[in-house]
C-alpha cells in the first residue's frame, strides 16, 4: 500500500529553500479534528470494505459515514441478519475508527416500504413503518456500546416531493430519533442530510421540527452541495444557517457529504458533466474541507473510493474516490486528492483553534490592539483563515485563490501577505497538495509593529499554508 509521496503533483514554480514535505499522521496520532470520510454504498455492495480498510488509518480521521441498509439486513420478515455490518463495525471500532450509520434507505419487501437507492421514497404504510421502528430500534440495540453517532435519511429532497414532502421527512427524523434516543440516550443525531440548497424545503422541515418540539433531539443538521466552485456555496450556507437559526440558533450545520470527481463525462453523481482531473479533484476537495473548518462547519468528504453503482441497465463508477478502483471493487491505488488530504489532516487537527477577529484589510499594519489582520497584494478572489495553537499560541493561515473551478494548471502568482498580530518566529510556506515545506528566507521577512510582512510568498488556486516551522511536522 502506498502511503507516501514519490511522484510529483503539481509542477508548481516556488523559488523557495525546500526543507521536506508533511509528515503524514494516522488515525492513531490524532486526538480528534474536523473531518469526517465518506465510506457510503456498502448497504447496496457498490464497494468493499475489505478493500480498502488500510487505506483508513493512514488519512488521518476517525469518524466513518455508512449506510447501516435496512434492506440488506432484513431480506426475510422479521429476520435480521447483521453479520455483513458486524464485521465491519467491528473492524473499524478495533482500528480506533468512529462509525456515523446512517438509517437509509428502504426496505421494498413492505408495501409502501420505499426503496433502497437515492430518491426512492421514504416508508410510508403503517406496515412499513412498524417494521422500519422494529428494526432501528434492533440497530441501535446491537451497537449502542460501538456506535454513538448517527444520520436519518439520505437527502430526502431528492426524488418525489409528493412522497417526501418536507414535513413528512420531519416527522420521520423526530420519529427516528426518538427510538434512537430512547435507545441510546447519549446518541448524537445529526437530521435533514439536504442534498443541494432547496430553501421551501428548508423551511418547513425545520418549521415541522420545531412544532413537535424536536430540535432537542438532534446533535446538528446536515447539508451536501456540490457546487463547480467550491468556494461558490457561502451564500447558501449562509442562508441555510438563517433559516436554522429562526428555530434553534444553538445548534450546528454540518457538511455531511462533498467531493469532486477525479475524471468527467461518464462517471455518476453530481458534477459529472466537467472535465476533472485528478489534481482538480485535490484541489476542490482541500478547498472545501479548509473552507468549511474557517467556517466552523464540521466537513466529510465523499468519499473514499470509486464506488461501482451496479444499479440500472448501465454500471459506472462514481469518480468522486480519493482511491482509484475497478469494476471489481478492487482498490488500484491512491489519487492526488488521498495524499492532499492527508497533509490537510496533519496540519489542522483539535490542537488549533480558529483565530474568529480575523479581518482581511489593505492596511493590516494599523490593527487595534489584539486585533489579526491580513492582507495581500491581488485583486483577486482569496479565501483565507488564521489559526493558534491552544498551547503554545504559534499561529498558521490558509490562503488560495477562491474566484473559480480548480484549474488543471498551476499558474503561481507571488504575493506580499501582510499579517497583523501574526505570532509567527520562523515562518515556513507549504503546499498542500503536494505536502512541500520552503523555508522563507529572513530577506524576505520584515516586522514592523506588531505586522509581518512577507514578500514573494506563492499563490495558486489550491491551498497554501504560511505557518510557524513549530506547527508543521517535516519528514525529509
Amino acid at each position: 500500500m502506498e502511503t507516501s509521496k514519490d511522484r510529483v503533483v503539481t509542477n508548481l514554480e516556488v523559488r523557495l529553500p525546500y526543507l521536506g514535505s508533511v509528515r503524514p499522521r494516522s488515525t492513531r496520532e490524532i486526538s480528534g479534528s474536523n473531518w469526517l470520510l465518506g465510506c457510503e454504498t456498502l448497504d447496496r455492495d457498490y464497494a468493499d470494505y475489505d478493500q480498502y480498510k488500510e487505506f483508513i488509518a493512514p488519512l488521518g480521521i476517525k469518524r466513518l459515514r455508512m449506510q447501516a441498509g435496512w434492506a440488506k439486513t432484513e431480506k426475510v420478515r422479521a429476520v435480521y441478519d447483521f453479520a455483513w455490518l458486524d464485521r465491519i463495525v467491528d473492524d473499524a471500532t478495533g482500528r480506533g475508527f468512529e462509525p456515523w450509520l446512517q438509517t437509509s434507505y428502504g426496505n421494498p419487501i413492505y408495501p409502501g416500504g420505499g426503496g433502497y437507492n437515492l430518491g426512492a421514497g421514504l416508508p410510508v404504510s403503517a406496515e412499513a413503518l412498524a417494521a422500519y421502528d422494529r428494526w432501528v430500534a434492533a440497530l441501535v440495540t446491537r451497537y449502542a456500546a460501538k456506535v454513538f453517532d448517527w444520520e436519518v435519511w439520505n437527502e430526502p429532497n431528492f426524488g418525489d416531493n409528493t412522497i417526501n414532502s418536507p414535513e413528512m421527512t420531519a416527522d420521520f427524523n423526530v420519529r427516528t430519533a426518538r427510538i434512537i434516543k430512547r435507545i441510546q440516550p447519549r446518541a448524537r443525531i445529526s437530521g435533514l442530510a439536504l442534498g443541494h440548497f432547496a430553501q421551501p424545503f428548508v423551511d418547513r422541515f425545520f418549521k415541522r421540527v420545531a412544532d413537535l418540539r424536536g430540535f432537542g433531539l438532534f446533535a446538528n443538521m446536515t447539508y451536501h452541495d456540490y457546487a463547480y466552485n467550491p468556494d461558490s456555496n457561502r451564500h447558501e450556507v449562509a442562508q441555510l444557517r438563517a433559516a436554522l437559526d429562526r428555530y434553534a440558533p444553538a445548534m450546528p450545520l454540518r457538511q455531511g457529504e462533498n467531493g469532486a470527481p477525479s475524471a468527467g463525462g461518464s462517471g455518476r453523481g453530481a458534477l459529472w458533466d466537467y472535465p476533472w482531473s485528478e489534481l482538480t479533484q485535490a484541489k476542490w476537495d482541500t478547498r472545501r474541507m479548509l473552507g468549511d473548518l474557517g467556517l466552523d462547519i464540521e466537513s466529510s468528504v465523499f468519499g473514499l473510493v470509486e464506488m461501482n453503482y451496479t444499479a440500472g441497465p448501465i454500471n459506472r463508477l462514481n469518480y468522486k474516490g480519493i482511491l482509484k478502483s475497478d469494476a471489481s471493487k478492487r482498490v488500484i491505488r491512491p489519487k492526488t486528492a488521498y495524499y492532499a488530504i492527508q497533509h490537510v489532516t496533519s496540519i489542522f487537527d483539535d490542537s488549533l483553534e480558529r483565530i474568529r477577529t480575523l479581518k482581511h484589510s489593505y492596511r493590516a499594519a494599523d490593527a487595534a490592539p489584539g486585533e489579526t489582520l491580513f492582507s495581500y497584494s491581488t485583486d483577486r478572489r482569496t479565501a483565507g483563515f488564521g489559526y493558534r495553537n491552544r498551547k503554545t499560541g504559534k499561529q498558521l493561515y490558509s490562503f488560495w485563490l477562491a474566484d473559480n473551478i480548480p484549474a488543471e494548471s498551476n499558474e503561481v502568482r507571488l504575493q506580499e501577505l501582510v499579517i497583523a498580530g501574526a505570532d509567527i518566529d520562523t515562518p515556513v510556506w507549504v503546499d498542500i497538495i503536494s505536502g512541500a515545506v520552503h523555508d522563507i528566507p529572513a530577506a524576505q521577512v520584515r516586522r514592523t509593529g506588531n505586522a509581518l510582512r512577507l514578500s514573494g510568498v506563492p499563490f495558486y488556486d489550491a491551498p497554501i499554508v504560511v505557518a510557524d516551522r513549530s506547527l508543521v511536522s517535516i519528514t525529509t
